[in-house]
């Protein structure tokens, strides 16, 4: 996978979310490579994505696992590692399945549906879906922008993909053709026998703002992980590490820390 590296120390690996790329951790590179080896990947078939072997599946199972070999060849591992978004989740069963990479886990609004006991299985509500939908036929209709609008904002708030960043705007589009394939293979729900084997240190960060369906994930992983602490991002939606990126790098710094000191 490509990937960008930064500084000296613990290896501290950044798993990026839906439309994003190495690129979206650009703050955390500049502020917590003075303490650590920063390390942001981008996952196969997100940009630049000139090293995707031909016929290689869009999963995120496959995501997860390759998160973990990533981390075995880097030979810096085990990593603190930290993801959002749908990122969130690939990291969650990254350091489920592979434990012996994983020293710690910090999930950022992690994406995915949560499993509830004695309810059917759990799938996202169908107006969702039907809006995931209708974003997806727009970019591959060739109405990009308009697609991404719709998405972005959803997982957001209204009117956030307006006020972006023209970087932030330039890695979606360059992402924009995972969209389709991402919504063909979706997350997993959340168990609390899955959360039962996660065994290291998990910091759980929300943005105050955030869509509801991301603060009641964080709630119940709150209540499911053995070893888990919380922290929300005040002011912030869900891309609250770029938004608010001292707070955001404030809370892994003081976390990695505590779990360093402790051993």
């Amino acid at each position: 996978m490509p990937y960008v590296a930064r500084g000296e120390g613990e290896l501290v690996l950044f798993v990026h979310g839906s439309l994003c790329d190495y690129r979206y951790w650009q703050p955390q590179l500049g502020g917590l490579s003075a303490r650590y080896r920063c390390v942001a990947v981008s996952l196969t078939h997100y940009w630049p994505a000139a090293g995707t072997p031909a016929g290689v599946p869009f999963s995120w199972s496959q995501h997860a696992d390759e998160v973990a070999e990533f981390i075995d060849r880097f030979g810096a591992g085990p990593a603190h590692v930290v993801g959002h978004s749908r990122g969130g989740c690939v990291t969650f069963h990254c350091a489920r399945r592979h434990p012996q990479q994983v020293r710690t886990v910090t999930l950022a609004d992690p994406g995915g549906p949560l499993q509830i006991a004695g309810r059917p299985p759990a799938s996202l509500p169908e107006p969702v879906n039907a809006l995931r939908a209708r974003a997806a036929h727009l970019i591959e209709a060739g109405e990009v922008e308009a697609g991404l609008q719709l998405f972005v904002d959803s997982v957001s708030r209204p009117g956030f993909w307006a006020k972006s960043t023209a970087g932030f705007r330039r890695m979606a589009t360059d992402n924009a053709h995972t969209l389709a394939p991402q919504f063909r293979d979706p997350l997993p729900p959340y168990t609390p026998e899955d959360a039962a084997e996660v065994r290291c240190p998990v910091l759980l960060i929300d943005g105050e703002k955030s869509p509801g369906m991301f603060h009641r994930t964080v709630d119940a992983l709150a209540a499911w992980l053995p070893d888990a602490r919380r922290e929300t991002v005040m002011g912030a939606s869900h891309g609250m590490n770029l938004a608010h990126p001292a707070a955001f790098n404030r809370y892994v710094d003081a976390f990695i820390g505590d779990v360093s000191e402790a051993r």
